[in-house]
């Protein structure tokens, strides 16, 4: 956001104003809608257009004007002013055709409708509150929170209501700073918001299963700082930091401006403008930065998609590449420094010898070295790290039914050290060497949690929409992503690509939540899918042909790794989430009567269900221990129910009932397999070795009349591409859907003949790097923070 850091612009009276009825966050560039869930995050750009109609409210600004104004020495087109007024407007959840909040001035610009009052700090208000009318030059009665928009904002002189208004230049004027009232107003709101949030995440971290609760006084908490600061603030997404020992830097990965592909930045853990270090060439991209030990080196992965991966070294300050290693373009590993310098230390990796445990690569000769110790058939270790005294390797096993494990730095016997079963996005050491920090994602969110190894009890940070933590080796302060996607669902019908058919991305049921994991039913006219429309995951249900019919079902919040599962007569769908314990069960719904049935499945921990064409048996995808799961196949007719088979290794499985099988991808190898309907061991066997890879096990889907298979792709010049993956009745083919959108992770529906696709787009993907020092011995209370 330019105007914020350019020494001729004005500092901003306050981090916070309201506009209307929605409170923005000016560091954090958020603005929170009445009755919305979570804040909506926009681009710097679009925080800079709304300052200056802020700056200008209920006068018109031109285009020509935000242009010199939010984007000066450039030479951008029009639409990126169109742009920035379609994000506000989403994020004030304004409806469409209905302007309360900026309008429309045909042929001239843009002016803000709503009353705007900054939040000023209270020590600032006290030091106003004698002279309210008289801001720095200003009237600040026209910003008083009980003045009629009309008297606040008085025309000018001798205009004429049915006059066209013309767009004004931008004066170099200080922004208002609001009256005692509106700040003695908008202080106790705050303090009221903060107290609610605070009470809200205790009890939501009172029913995570795995996570221990700690008592925190709000009163102590309300008014208090952030523990952390975004310092980073390009348009899309920074993601993967990395910090120097002394924290002074942090390298992370990112698209520069005008590229296609990611690269690794390096900037100052203040918020300055980063430089790029690394530059992929091609369909190439780079990934994942590890800062080493000295501070002089940062290691990283070179990806070009189903052609090569490798590992890579260059100074922290730029300069030659070095390559030092190879890896599977489509499973790239994880890896971290050895304490020494002289090596790196990698998690699980498929090799032409199969899948292999930890191995270290010696950096000066090359040479790969196994870890000693006994991995285990069928474990994934990730993301192994030394801990901070160099005696202990702890490494993360089988996620994303996670947990972490310990090994001492000379091989051995590994130890598990906890017992949360968990999705773990990122990790690392803190510098008291007894704990470390971890990215985790429950009910659809992320949230930060310290795990003390000592006692196995992990606590939450109280920090929404955070993963991949990473710890500086000699400072006590961390980096981390801030990431808060939000998706639609879009209906996307295919055509013939072989004859240059042209397809239409449409959206369905469109809303300012999140909405993700469609799932048509067989007679391709019902549709159901999660959603946090009503401010938490339910279950929604619609006539296709219908659009009005949309409605939630009561009675079970589902969870959102897997979705719901059709019965071959489309009358139920099965689904899996948390009952009133907060341990996961599978659930039958009647999408007509809305009738919610718990159904009694005889294996603890169910992630998965799925209906098949014989409506007494049900597969479910269940723990089976350590993090490794197995497909049981069950006959529901008898009482109690009774196993018929299982298969181990199993991410996810889907039936086919036009070829009379089972199709399921497993955890720790790329491709898709193949099983008869009753699990019977000589039917198992691979139909791909490709497709999907590990990490996108889900982007899959059948045709449930034709057998059509369909997989979602990522590249640089496409995020969004489906591939068909070949038959003996169909040749593979891709097709690109969205350039510029990501596909959710989490799956997509195909119609039952396969000629439509169900999916849910990112509407806003952005991702801040987050910086926060950290305790020592945190023996007081300290925001965020519960000990």
């Amino acid at each position: 956001m330019p105007r914020t850091h350019e020494p001729s612009t004005p500092p901003l009276p306050a981090e916070h104003l309201r506009v209307g009825d929605c409170l923005v966050d000016i560091p954090l560039r958020e603005i929170r809608a009445p009755g919305a869930r979570r804040p909506r995050r926009i681009t710097p750009k679009a925080m800079g257009v709304l300052l200056v109609l802020v700056d200008h409210a209920d006068r018109v600004v031109s285009r020509d004007a935000l242009l010199a104004e939010v984007w000066p020495d450039t030479l951008p087109t029009d639409d990126v002013v169109t742009q920035a007024i379609t994000q506000l407007r989403k994020a004030f959840d304004e409806d469409r055709g209905n302007p309360r909040y900026i309008e429309t001035i045909a042929k001239n610009g843009y002016r803000l409708l709503a009353k705007v009052r900054w939040q000023v700090p209270e020590t600032a208000a006290a030091g106003e509150a004698e002279t309210p009318a008289a801001v720095d030059g200003f009237d600040a009665s026209r910003f008083d929170a009980s003045a009629d928009p009309a008297e606040a904002f008085a025309a000018a002189p001798g205009a004429r209501a049915a006059e066209r208004i013309e767009p004004v230049p931008l004066p170099n004027q200080p922004r208002p700073r609001g009256t005692w009232r509106s700040i003695v107003g908008a202080v106790a709101t705050v303090l009221l918001l903060v107290i609610a949030l605070v009470w809200w995440s205790l009890a939501r971290q009172a029913h995570a299963p795995g996570v221990a609760a700690a008592p925190v006084d709000p009163a102590r908490v309300a008014g208090s700082p952030r523990p952390y600061r975004l310092i980073t603030s390009m348009p899309g997404f920074e993601v993967q930091p990395t910090l120097s020992p002394d924290a002074a830097l942090v390298a992370y990965v990112a698209i520069p401006e005008g590229q296609r592909g990611t690269a690794i930045l390096v900037q100052t853990t203040d918020q300055t403008p980063p430089r790029q270090l690394t530059r992929p060439s091609g369909l190439a991209e780079d990934s994942y930065p590890a800062w080493s030990p000295d501070g002089r080196s940062i290691a990283f992965l070179r990806v070009d998609p189903a052609r090569s991966c490798k590992v890579l070294l260059i100074a922290a300050n730029g300069g030659a590449e070095r390559e030092v290693g190879d890896c599977d373009p489509r499973n790239p590993p994880t890896f971290e420094w050895t304490p020494d310098g002289r090596g790196l230390i990698f998690g699980s990796m498929q090799t032409a010898q199969g899948m292999v445990g930890m191995r270290v690569l010696d950096l000066a000769s090359g040479e790969w070295r196994a870890v000693p110790y006994r991995p285990g058939a069928g474990n994934l270790d990730l993301s192994p790290r030394f801990s901070p005294d160099g005696r202990w390797i702890v490494f993360l096993r089988n996620n994303p039914q996670g947990d972490f494990w310990r090994l001492p730095a000379e091989g051995g016997t590994a130890e598990r050290l906890s017992q949360l079963s968990a999705d773990v996005r990122g990790w690392d050491w803190l510098p008291d060497n007894r704990s470390i920090l971890f990215g985790r994602m429950i009910d659809g969110d992320t949230r930060l949690f310290r795990l003390e190894l000592e006692t196995g009890q992990a606590r939450d940070l109280g920090i929404e929409s955070a993963q991949f933590p990473a710890v500086a080796a000699s400072r006590p302060a961390a980096a981390f992503v801030q990431r808060k996607p939000y998706f639609g669902l879009f209906r996307v019908v295919l055509g013939d690509t072989s004859k240059g058919a042209v397809h239409v991305v449409d959206p369905l049921f469109p809303s300012s939540a999140r909405d993700m994991l469609p799932a048509v039913a067989p007679d391709g006219r019902q549709i159901v899918f999660f959603s946090d429309r009503s401010g938490s995951n339910h279950l929604w249900w619609a006539d296709l042909d219908q659009p009005d019919s949309l409605r939630m079902l009561q009675g079970v919040t589902p969870g959102t790794r897997y979705g719901a599962s059709w019965s071959a007569d489309s009358t139920r769908v099965t689904v899996v989430g948390p009952d009133q314990d907060g341990r996961n069960a599978v659930f039958e719904i009647v999408p007509a009567s809305g009738r919610v049935t718990r159904l009694p499945v005889p294996v603890g921990e169910p992630i998965q269900a799925m209906q098949l064409p014989d409506p007494n048996r049900l597969l479910v995808l269940a723990s089976a221990g350590d993090g490794r799961l197995r497909l049981s196949l069950f006959d529901r007719s008898a009482s109690p129910w009774k196993l018929l088979a299982a298969v181990d290794d199993v991410s996810e499985g889907k039936a086919d009932p036009a070829h009379n099988r089972l199709l399921f991808a497993r955890q720790t190898q790329a491709g898709l397999w193949q099983a008869d309907l009753s699990l019977t061991p000589a039917s198992i066997r691979q139909i791909d070795d490709s497709e999907p890879v590990a990490d996108r096990y889900r982007l899959w889907d059948v045709a449930s009349a034709t057998g059509e298979l369909r997989y979602m792709d990522q590249q640089p010049t496409c995020l969004s591409l489906m591939r068909r993956i070949a038959t003996p009745e169909l040749p593979p083919s891709a097709l690109c859907l969205d350039q510029s959108r990501r596909s959710a992770i989490n799956g997509f529906s195909l119609s039952p003949r396969g000629d439509t696709v169900y999916l849910a787009l990112a509407k806003w993907d952005g991702a801040d790097i987050g910086y926060m020092d950290l305790p020592e011995e945190p023996k007081t209370f300290v925001p965020g923070w519960l000990n």
